[in-house]
């Protein structure tokens, strides 16, 4: 396995940073980039020129990661090399929320079979309940293979999202990666670093991810009554301040962030399910607790490795540890690098939402927000 990198931005157009030279042997390319630098063709055609054989997927970011650098408004192009493994794609089409399931089956039926060894998910960002995508995803894979990846962000706007398979990026795309061959290693951990505060609040109604009321009061109104003068600023400003789902029977819990809101009827949009009768509490950051929470997910997907050292590593993290982390962003990545040394290909992006087993060695995957998600390639 061999990868090679190159950045293109407006000041410098594209620039190779690893002289691999892998051209026609790259099986598969990763581009994370600007929203409307991804829905020019004149990008996908560059790369689709320098490697002709590839498989061109990638979305658009809340921030590029190259290595230890956070970009924007840059694409960072990912190319790989396998010697042994096999890539094939499906895709579908997104037209509403309430698809979303369907979606995920779709994905998944076109790609299992007796070789499958992982999945990495590239979704649409906002038109898509994250939830019930990787509970469509478990349901025909059986909780056999591990499923990872993303949803496609838009900086802190929440406009438009684009995905890119072999063309410019489209709206309302999810695409699944299969991985086939037992030479292929894979590793995978997430992790917070958010800390939980207050008291638990009952989700008196909801369907799917909308969220009507919280111990049976409006959930916006009891929402802005915390976020103060943040509220003025929503939802970009929901991504400081996410809720902490507790499920029954699990000592788990998930985080959700908050996509849009309805003055209307006073209802939140989360990126993932918010069952009725669930408990959730409100939840605060810290720097160097998100920080911790980096390195973890780290040290955890090396667990699922088994401690080899990985060819490549997709850190997809969410917009919202961004935001907080304001001028310390950067010292997510180089803590990931410290754990994982020099000689492991790093790229990924700030997005909506993460997709990742919980525990190593699992196979059933869950929407998370606001974590850091790794996912790590190694062939042997």
């Amino acid at each position: 396995m061999k990868t090679e990198q190159s950045i293109f931005s407006g000041d410098s157009g594209w620039v190779n940073n690893s002289g691999n030279e892998l051209g026609s042997s790259a099986q598969l390319v990763f581009l994370f980039g600007n929203k409307e630098l991804l829905k020019d063709q004149q990008h996908i055609d560059y790369v689709a020129s320098k490697y002709p054989l590839a498989q061109v997927v990638g979305c658009s970011t809340s921030g590029e990661i190259y290595n230890e650098e956070v970009r924007n408004n840059h694409i960072v192009c990912t190319a790989v090399w396998f010697e042994h493994t096999v890539i094939k794609i499906s895709r579908e089409y997104i037209h509403s929320m309430e698809e979303s399931f369907m979606v995920g089956e779709k994905l998944a039926e076109q790609l299992d079979n007796s070789q499958l060894v992982h999945v990495m998910v590239l979704s649409e960002g906002l038109n898509i309940n994250g939830s019930e995508l990787t509970k469509g995803l478990n349901s025909k894979l059986g909780n056999r293979i591990p499923v990872t990846g993303g949803l496609a962000g838009d900086q802190a706007d929440f406009h438009e999202t684009v995905i890119v398979h072999n063309r410019s990026g489209e709206k309302n795309l999810v695409l699944a990666i299969g991985f086939y061959g037992d030479h292929l290693k894979v590793g995978y951990g997430s992790m917070g670093g958010w800390d939980s505060f207050g008291v638990d609040r009952e989700v008196t109604k909801s369907k799917g991810n909308i969220l009507y009321e919280l111990d049976g009061q409006p959930a916006l109104e009891l929402y802005k009554r915390y976020l103060g003068d943040h509220a003025a600023n929503l939802p970009a400003s929901a991504l400081l301040f996410p809720l902490s789902l507790r499920l029954k029977n699990s000592e788990t819990a998930l985080v959700r962030t908050v996509l849009a809101v309805n003055e209307a009827d006073g209802s939140m949009v989360f990126a993932g399910d918010i069952p009725q009768g669930e408990y959730v509490r409100l939840m605060k950051a810290n720097s160097d607790r998100l920080i911790e929470g980096a390195n973890g997910a780290a040290e955890m997907s090396k667990i699922s490795l088994q401690d080899t050292v990985p060819d490549l590593a997709i850190l997809i993290s969410c917009v919202g540890r961004k935001l907080v982390l304001k001028q310390r962003v950067e010292e997510e990545l180089e803590i990931i690098r410290e754990s994982f040394g020099t000689d492991t290909t790093i790229a990924g992006f700030y997005s909506y939402g993460e997709i990742s087993p919980i525990k190593p060695f699992e196979q059933h995957c869950e929407l998370h927000n606001q974590t850091m998600t790794i996912t790590l390639f190694k062939e042997v």
